[in-house]
């Protein structure tokens, strides 16, 4: 009886230990990744970063997953566009390495990336959502991926089976139809390998809109204003161009309001006038129906954002599974009076970033190290158990998330914007804990998507600590003309360890002699 008794016991143990998923248990598993990104869901708008907005934005999950997880301060991209930022994260590389510049740049099926890497380390993987980069998805076991910019409402996905067809529309709103396959995509999942998912929304890129669960969020409220709202135009601050207002915006409102079949998009909460307003009545309620929208939209996110952690805690893959959520890069909420991104300014380079990993990260945790977007990937390979693989520039950071920054972390970031447009010129940078010293060079160096004409070059140099908003270019001032100078020679230095030199664009360097000393 006693040996009947044992062997019961011994045959519970045994079938338990089969019907539990090993790879998901087993503390010496590596583990899986969950990278869940936005299109410009910018640091203003989440709630955990401060600002005018914090006490507004509904981000419940958000807000939770820093409480569970770090949020890091200094998170940057390296060319602020949506395009250049995907290429740089799959890659590890920057824009002139990998060869995305541009929006019209692309990734190539044969280019290597880091979901390949996992996938021949024995990674399950897949990505759901904005792509954006023109061609197939290449090491993804599975894709389900909106074509271009994709819609917001009943949006078209293609796989692998219908690439060439165009894909299958799905009912619904965007963000809830990606949040859905994502965790459909789970649920089916081979559960023996660690997994590697990557869950892209499109929201909260223009036009902002929102599933109709949100469209009484706000509506009798008025959102607090940045302060630097009324700049009209770059000189009180010395900014060296006019920049991407907010009163753009208002006319492309009013002109689908009259003419939606002008517009390359459809806008939501129309119809919409600032006929009889003056200048600074326009640009007040073009702010506060934009920033509603915004964060509406953004409130989608944060929901499907509970349904994949809710998903995670229920089937037990809570503690044993890295979650990220970010957004390709920053976005201007009306500071300077602008709208949209790709300037080398606080609000457009910064990517809000939190990760939560039980095992090694300490909740409620801040890092403000600088780490880049090219860092991604070698983190992922480094939480695969993978030597950093060749083709990434980045450096892992999972030692200075568990409060081990290495001694020879970077102390300063490089970012180059090329996309030029008059009013936004192609620039370059360099940023450190404190100064920020920026060239705008404004030649369109024969990119895809610039503007022939060029602008006349000019610098711009802010003190972070005593002008956070950035509201003036001291690159004239006296009492940092030594400053500005160790970070021209820092600024060529990095340049020259890159390998950007543009050395072979003569233009360029009759530029540098006339205007770098």
């Amino acid at each position: 009886m006693l040996r009947t008794g044992i062997f019961c016991c011994f045959l519970i143990v045994l079938l338990n230990s089969c019907s539990s998923p090993k790879m998901e248990n087993s503390a010496s598993s590596p583990p899986n990744i969950l990278f869940i990104m936005s299109d410009d869901h910018t640091s203003q708008a989440w709630g955990v970063y401060g600002g005018v907005l914090e006490d507004y934005t509904h981000t419940p999950n958000i807000r939770q997953l820093a409480k569970e997880g770090m949020v890091l301060n200094n998170a940057f991209c390296t060319n602020s566009i949506c395009t250049p930022s995907r290429g740089a994260i799959l890659t590890g590389q920057y824009s002139h390495q990998n060869g995305i510049y541009t929006l019209a740049g692309a990734l190539h099926p044969d280019s290597m990336n880091i979901a390949k890497a996992l996938q021949q380390a024995g990674y399950q993987t897949a990505i759901i959502g904005k792509w954006h980069l023109k061609e197939q998805p290449a090491g993804f076991d599975h894709y389900q991926v909106l074509p271009g910019q994709g819609r917001y409402h009943n949006p078209v996905l293609k796989t692998a089976t219908d690439w060439e067809a165009g894909g299958r529309e799905y009912s619904g709103f965007s963000s809830d139809v990606i949040g859905d396959l994502s965790v459909e995509w789970l649920k089916k999942r081979d559960a023996e390998q660690p997994f590697l998912l990557m869950t892209h929304f499109k929201a909260t890129h223009e036009p902002f809109d929102y599933p109709e669960r949100h469209k009484e969020l706000y509506q009798n409220e008025t959102i607090p204003e940045p302060s630097t709202l009324y700049e009209f135009g770059p000189a009180a601050s010395g900014r060296s161009f006019t920049g991407q207002n907010l009163e753009i915006l208002g006319q492309r409102w009013e002109t689908a309001s009259e003419n939606p079949e002008k517009m390359w998009t459809r806008y939501p909460g129309l119809p919409f006038s600032t006929e009889g307003l003056d200048s600074v009545a326009t640009r007040r309620k073009i702010y506060q129906k934009f920033v509603k929208d915004f964060m509406r939209s953004g409130a989608a996110i944060d929901d499907n954002i509970g349904k994949l952690l809710d998903y995670l805690e229920e089937s037990g893959l809570a503690e044993n599974t890295v979650v990220i959520y970010t957004a390709d890069q920053g976005y201007f909420l009306g500071e300077h009076g602008f709208f949209d991104k790709r300037m080398i300014y606080e609000e457009a380079i910064r990517m809000p970033f939190v990760i939560r990993y039980p095992r090694e990260i300490e909740g409620n945790s801040r890092l403000n190290d600088i780490i880049l977007n090219i860092d991604f990937p070698a983190l992922f390979a480094d939480y695969a158990g993978l030597e950093k693989p060749a083709f990434i520039r980045g450096r892992s950071f999972r030692s200075n998330l568990q409060g081990n920054t290495p001694e020879n972390w970077r102390q300063n970031m490089y970012y180059r914007y090329w996309q030029h447009r008059s009013e936004r010129p192609a620039h370059f940078g360099i940023r450190n804990h404190r100064y920020k010293l920026a060239f705008f060079y404004g030649q369109p160096l024969d990119m895809p998507g610039t503007m022939e004409q060029s602008t006349q070059p000019a610098w711009e140099f802010y003190d972070l600590q005593e002008d956070p908003e950035e509201t003036y270019n001291a690159i004239d001032d006296p009492a940092y003309q030594d400053v500005i100078e160790e970070m021209k020679v820092a600024l060529k230095k990095q340049r020259r360890i890159l390998g950007d030199t543009d050395a072979q664009y003569p233009v360029m360097q009759q530029i540098f002699n006339q205007h770098w000393n």
